[in-house]
C-alpha cells in the first residue's frame, strides 16, 4: 500500500499528458460494486440502486456520530464542566472549524493521489472512521473544558474527513441527471440523522460515555457497509504530471475566482447560508431553555420533539428538491428559496410566545434546510471545476464554505447576544436569529448569479 503522494522523488518524476486519466478497469456488469475513474469527456454512466442507499446510509451514520454532539452532547457537556459559561461552546465549535478550515484542501489533495489497493477515498474513510471513535472517547471522559475542545477538533477532523471523502465519491461518480435525487436523499438522511442521534442522547443523558459513543457506534456500521461493498479501483498504478512540494500543496489552498466564476458564485452562496444556519442553530438549546425557562438537560427532550416535528418538513424539501431540480432542470430558483423559507422560520422561532411557535418556525428552518442540502449540493457538482483530476482538492475549497462560518459565526454570535441587554438579562436571541435569516437570504440570491446552470 503507497501512501500519498509523499513528495518522493519517484512519484514526482512521473509524467502523463494532462488530458490522461487513470486506467479504466474491466466492466463487471455491477455498477455499484467497480469505482472507475471519469474518461476525459467527463461523461459518467448512471450508478445503480446499491450505490445510492449505501451512500445514503453511510452519510446518515456519519452525521448521527460526528451531528449529534453539537447538537446536544457538547452543551450537556459543557453545561457539566462549566455552569453558566456558554461562551465556551461557541470557542469549542469555532476551534474544529478553525481546525478544518486550515486542513481541508490539504486532505482534499492528499485523497486525489492517496495510491493504495483500496483506491483513493476508501482508506481515508477508515482512518477517519476509527480515529473518530476515539475522538468521542476523548469528549466523553474530558475532564476540562480544554481537553473537551480538543476532542472536538479532533472529531471534526476525523469524522469529516469520513464524510469529505464520500462526498467526493459522489463528484467521481454521479451523472448530472442523478445529482439532485442523490443529493436530496443524502440531504435528507444528514438532516434526520441529528434527529435520531438527539433522541438516543435523551435516553442516555445521564451517561456521558453512552451519551457519545453510542450514536459513534451507528457511524461505524453504516460507513463500514459502504467501505466493505462498494469497491474503488486499485490507484496504486496512478501517476502525476505535477511534483507535489510544500509549496505546490499550500498553492492549491486557492484558486483563480474568475477562472470558475460559477463555482465562486456557488461557494459564497453556501458560505453565507451556512453563515445564518451557524448562527441559529449553534445556540439553540441554551435559546430553548431560556425561552421555555427550563434547564439545559431538559432541553435534550425538547429538541428531539422540535426536530420529529421537523422530519416531513426536511423530507419535502429535500427529496422533493431534489427529485424535481432533476425533473426540472433547474437548480437556482430552488437554492434562492431555500434561504427566505429558512429565514422565515429563524423569524418564527425568535418571536415564538410559546411550544407552538417554536414548532412552526423549526418546520419552516427544516423545509429551507432540506432544499438547501439537495440542491445546491447537485448545484456543487454541477459547477465543480477540474472534476476529473482535482475534485477534492475543489471539494476541499468548498469546504472553506462551511468551516469558516463554523469558525467565525460562534465567536461572532455573543456580540448580537450583548446587544442591548443589561448585566444579567437575558440574551439578545431575537437580534441574532433574524441576522441570521437575512444571511440565509443573502446566501440563495448568490446562487442566481451562476450562468452556466438554470
Amino acid at each position: 500500500m503507497n501512501a500519498p503522494d509523499d513528495f518522493s522523488s519517484s512519484a514526482s518524476q512521473a509524467h502523463v499528458p494532462a488530458a490522461s486519466t487513470l486506467p479504466v478497469p474491466p466492466a463487471t456488469g455491477d455498477p455499484d460494486t467497480e469505482l472507475t475513474s471519469l474518461p476525459a469527456t467527463g461523461a459518467l454512466s448512471k450508478v445503480g440502486p446499491r450505490y445510492i442507499w449505501l451512500m445514503v446510509f453511510a452519510q446518515f451514520g456519519v452525521f448521527v456520530a460526528f451531528i449529534t454532539p453539537l447538537a446536544i452532547s457538547l452543551t450537556i457537556k459543557v453545561q457539566q464542566l462549566a455552569p453558566g459559561q456558554e461562551q465556551y461552546l461557541g470557542y469549542i465549535t469555532g476551534a474544529g472549524a478553525a481546525a478544518v478550515l486550515l486542513t481541508g484542501p490539504f486532505f482534499g489533495v492528499m485523497s486525489d493521489r492517496t495510491r493504495t489497493r483500496l483506491g483513493r477515498r476508501r482508506p481515508w474513510m477508515i482512518g477517519g472512521m476509527v480515529l473518530g471513535v476515539v475522538s468521542l472517547f476523548v469528549m466523553a471522559t474530558a475532564p476540562s473544558i480544554l481537553l473537551l475542545g480538543a476532542g472536538w477538533v479532533m472529531a471534526q477532523l476525523t469524522w469529516g474527513q469520513v464524510l469529505a471523502n464520500l462526498q467526493i465519491s459522489t463528484a467521481d461518480r454521479l451523472p448530472e441527471s442523478q445529482r439532485g435525487k442523490v443529493a436530496g436523499l443524502t440531504g435528507f438522511a444528514t438532516q434526520v440523522a441529528p434527529v435520531f442521534g438527539v433522541v438516543i442522547a435523551g435516553a442516555v443523558a445521564s451517561d456521558n460515555i453512552l451519551l457519545f459513543i453510542l450514536p459513534g457506534i451507528v457511524g461505524v456500521l453504516a460507513v463500514s457497509l459502504f467501505v466493505l461493498l462498494v469497491n474503488e479501483k486499485s490507484s496504486q498504478d496512478m501517476v502525476f504530471a505535477d511534483k507535489l512540494t510544500i509549496g505546490s500543496i499550500f498553492a492549491k489552498y486557492l484558486y483563480n475566482p474568475r477562472s470558475h466564476p460559477d463555482f465562486s458564485w456557488n461557494w459564497l452562496g453556501r458560505f453565507l447560508f451556512y453563515f445564518g444556519l451557524t448562527l441559529n442553530t449553534t445556540f439553540t438549546a441554551f435559546f430553548i431553555a431560556a425561552k421555555l425557562g427550563i434547564t439545559v438537560q431538559e432541553v435534550a427532550g425538547i429538541i428531539a420533539t422540535l426536530s420529529l416535528g421537523g422530519i416531513a418538513a426536511t423530507t419535502l424539501g429535500a427529496i422533493g428538491g431534489g427529485f424535481l431540480s432533476d425533473r426540472l432542470k433547474r437548480r437556482r430558483m430552488f437554492v434562492a428559496a431555500s434561504g427566505i423559507i429558512f429565514a422565515a422560520g429563524a423569524l418564527t422561532m425568535a418571536l415564538a410566545p410559546g411550544l407552538p411557535m417554536l414548532i412552526a418556525g423549526s418546520v419552516l428552518t427544516s423545509l429551507g434546510i432540506g432544499i438547501f442540502a439537495a440542491v445546491d449540493q447537485a448545484l456543487l457538482l454541477d459547477v465543480l471545476p477540474e472534476r476529473d483530476t482535482n475534485a477534492g482538492r475543489f471539494m476541499g475549497i468548498t469546504s472553506f464554505a462551511t468551516s469558516i462560518p463554523q469558525a467565525v459565526a460562534p465567536l461572532i454570535a455573543p456580540l448580537f447576544l450583548a446587544v442591548g441587554v443589561s448585566a444579567g438579562g437575558d440574551k439578545n436571541y431575537t437580534l441574532l436569529f433574524i441576522i441570521a435569516g437575512a444571511c440565509t437570504i443573502l446566501g440563495g440570491l448568490a446562487a442566481l448569479r451562476v450562468k452556466s446552470v438554470r
